[in-house]
Parts: C-alpha cells; sequence; structure tokens
C-alpha cells in the first residue's frame, strides 16, 4: 500500500501567529475596551501606517478586495456600453464587479511566462472591443503570484487611448518595480486583506490606494453610503464598505512584520523555483527586470 505524506498547507497561519500572539491578543483587547467596533481609531491608523509603507498620497480600508475594484469603478462611473479588459487567468471577482456595474467584461490572454496580463493581446482587445461598439475605459491589471504586471508595456497602449488602468495588487501587494512600491503604479490599485493573500487578516478586508485627491475623495464618501460632510449627508449612491476595527488591529501588527513575510515567501518561491527547473511540461513564472 502507498504511503503520502501529509499536504502542503497553501499558507500556514497558525505558525505566522504564533509569532505574534501575544501583540494580536492585546490589539484585540484594546478594541474591546474603547468599543469602537466600526471606523474606530485603529481603522485611520492602520490606514495611515499603509500610506507610510506603499508611499502613495491616499489608503482607505474597505470590507473586502471585491469591494474595492467596485469602489473605484463606481467612483469613474463605468457602467452600461462599457468595456472593462481583465486577463483570462484570474479570479471571478475581476469580471463579477464591472458585470455588476452593467459594463462588459472583455477577457483577454496572459503571458505565458509571466502569467499576466499580455499587452499585445490588449491591443487587440481594444480594436475589436471598438468594433462591437463598446467604449473601452478601463484595464483591469491583475498581478499573480507576487509579480505586477509589465506595466510600462500596458501603459505604452493605455496613454494615447484615454483608458484608465486599475491595478489589482491583492498577489503583489509589498513588490516593488524600480524600487517603487505597488500602489504607485496605475491610475489607483487596490488589494485584498483575505487571510491567504501576502498581508492578510482574519477575516474578509481590502483597501483602496491612490494617489489623485478626487478618487481618493470619492471613494471614501461612496464606501461610506455616499457621504457628504457628515453621516446622514447623502449627497451620491454608495454601498456599506468598511473595514471593521478589530481588523484594523490585526492588520496593523501584521503589517509590522510583513517585510519579513516578505522575504522568506520570496526565498521559499527562489527554492520552489529551483527545484521544479527542468520538469517537463511545467512552467514557473519568470520574474521580470527590476522587479522585487
Amino acid at each position: 500500500m502507498s504511503e503520502y505524506s501529509a499536504p502542503v498547507n497553501f499558507i500556514d497561519l497558525k505558525a505566522q501567529q504564533s509569532v505574534i500572539r501575544d501583540r494580536i491578543d492585546h490589539a484585540i483587547s484594546r478594541v474591546l475596551d474603547h468599543g469602537q467596533y466600526i471606523m474606530g481609531p485603529e481603522v485611520k491608523e492602520f490606514e495611515n501606517d499603509l500610506r507610510l509603507y506603499t508611499g502613495v498620497k491616499h489608503a482607505l480600508t474597505c470590507a473586502n478586495g471585491t469591494d474595492a475594484l467596485t469602489l473605484v469603478m463606481m467612483a469613474w462611473n463605468v457602467g452600461s456600453g462599457d468595456a472593462v479588459f481583465i486577463p483570462s487567468f484570474t479570479y471571478v471577482a475581476s469580471a463579477e464587479t464591472p458585470a455588476q456595474l452593467g459594463a462588459t467584461p472583455f477577457f483577454i490572454d496572459v503571458e505565458k511566462d509571466t502569467f499576466n496580463l499580455c499587452p499585445q493581446s490588449l491591443k487587440q482587445a481594444i480594436t475589436d472591443a471598438r468594433k462591437m461598439g463598446l467604449n473601452p475605459c478601463l484595464v483591469i491589471a491583475v498581478d499573480l503570484f507576487g509579480q505586477p504586471a509589465n506595466f510600462k508595456s500596458i501603459y505604452e497602449i493605455t496613454k494615447n487611448e484615454n483608458i484608465k488602468v486599475l491595478v489589482d495588487g491583492a498577489q503583489s501587494f509589498g513588490a516593488c518595480i524600480d524600487h517603487k512600491k505597488v500602489g504607485n503604479y496605475g491610475d489607483a490599485a487596490t488589494t485584498s486583506f483575505f487571510p491567504a493573500k501576502p498581508l492578510g487578516c482574519y477575516g474578509d478586508g481590502g483597501a483602496v490606494l491612490t494617489n489623485n485627491d478626487e478618487l481618493n475623495h470619492l471613494v471614501n464618501s461612496i464606501r461610506l453610503h455616499g457621504k457628504g460632510t457628515e453621516k446622514y449627508d447623502n449627497v451620491r449612491i454608495g454601498v456599506n464598505s468598511r473595514l471593521d476595527t478589530i481588523q484594523a488591529a490585526i492588520l496593523i501588527e501584521k503589517l509590522k512584520i510583513f517585510p519579513e513575510e516578505i522575504e522568506k515567501r520570496n526565498n521559499i518561491a527562489t527554492i520552489y523555483s529551483e527545484g521544479l527547473k527542468g520538469v517537463s511540461g511545467l512552467i514557473t513564472p519568470k520574474l521580470l527586470k527590476n522587479t522585487s
């Protein structure tokens, strides 16, 4: 009878938690003590930590990574008649979010060596969308396996087409291109704090990162029921999408060890890549130059 080794977990959250369990317990206890469970002080503190870590001007948290995409598209008035270009190798949320707003998800190819969006396929898709009577308005560049998409080539295509670039950096959060962190590329970027993501909480959570003041203002309003100057001043159609205070408190502590976590992930990825070289029919992601 064959013997099988125990399965390897996609991510070992228990091992990670054991390193910071005392800090997590204290962080949660502080929230329980002050009782501000919705939009408490830890939310603002974590948003400021995100700004400092990424170097972006604005960071707004929300309920999850899917909502983060939706909030940006709502702020940009994406809707009926618009084509939103997304890679064919992605999670359903990439297509689900524009479809919910009435836009048309337009699938394009990915590169065979990085598995990220293929710029040449994007170029052809823009032409095809116009032939179908659609308005090409947005590219959602979904970063996979820790590596950002080829933004330089994407920009060369979109810059003269009046097409915005939204970076879904849920898997690449913490990565850099030319020593500049994800969050600074595209017209806006989003991330998810789903537990298995590079920076994950113990529930759901997400964030929008942008250097644009107007977009920051609109997203902040939309995530709070279209809030105006105060809570009951509702000036636009919005949603209810907030990161709860306990999750923010957890993320504050996890961000403190995040650089070390990224280094460990990269070391493990190198071990796997080296060990799998030469396996027939198996392609591991190629790391682009100037990316770390």
